[in-house]
């Protein structure tokens, strides 16, 4: 199984090119500072660097009071609102949102995202029209500081190696208000989480999250 083409429509992501070339997307994070430095090279006319290892769309709706470190891709018609926080290693996609107060650190956002309200998103991806309610916060450190594994759909447990991973939301998926991503958590496509929860492991794709235990088919 190939997790990446699971989860996220590559297509829908300027950063496709690298994501296709891994089997498990986390694999990409150590790779993301990398990638923008060289996809800047090859960026179209309508985009200006407006300081160093910052690149954004003429397009792209920039808040006076946000801060965007480097490095860092905005993509067309992408919305960096009031406060935000690029905290550098971000791909921000088409028309998606970075919103109030929310901070964004090592992480790919695509086409079309949005983490509208007092959000944290670290050292994870966001697939194609991903939602995140207001206060949904990405963990991506374990209280022990040990290196994160994965829970995969089967059960099986995969070691990713890394100290810090916060969550992969695949395509289409919408998560509550003031939910918890612990790290290494992985949703399915088209998932809907209930709002308040705190979740961990494997959300299989076209379900309901409404506790620990309690995961729903949709309809």
């Amino acid at each position: 199984m190939n997790l990446t083409s699971k989860l996220f429509s590559l297509d829908k992501s300027i950063a496709g090119d690298l994501l296709k070339n891994y089997e498990f997307p986390w694999e990409c994070l150590k790779d993301i500072g990398k990638y923008i430095l060289e996809a800047a090279l090859l960026l179209p006319y309508d985009f200006v660097q407006i300081k160093e290892n910052v690149w954004v769309a003429n397009s792209a709706k920039i808040s006076l009071t946000a801060c965007i470190e480097g490095p860092a891709i905005i993509c067309r018609g992408a919305e960096i609102r009031h406060c935000a926080y690029i905290r550098g290693n971000v791909i921000v996609g088409e028309d998606a949102v970075v919103g109030n107060s929310t901070e964004v650190k090592n992480s790919i956002l695509f086409n079309d995202a949005q983490v509208p309200h007092f959000n944290y998103v670290g050292d994870s991806i966001l697939g194609y029209k991903a939602h995140f309610g207001a206060g949904v916060i990405t963990s991506n450190v374990k209280s022990d500081k040990k290196n994160i594994s994965v829970r995969m759909e089967d059960g099986s447990i995969i070691p990713t190696n890394l100290r810090k991973f916060g969550a992969l939301v695949g395509d289409f998926v919408e998560v509550g208000c003031n939910t918890v991503l612990n790290p290494g958590t992985i949703i399915g496509r088209n998932t809907n989480i209930y709002p308040l929860s705190c979740v961990r492991g494997y959300v299989k794709e076209n379900s309901i999250y409404k506790r620990l235990g309690e995961v729903v088919d949709k309809l």
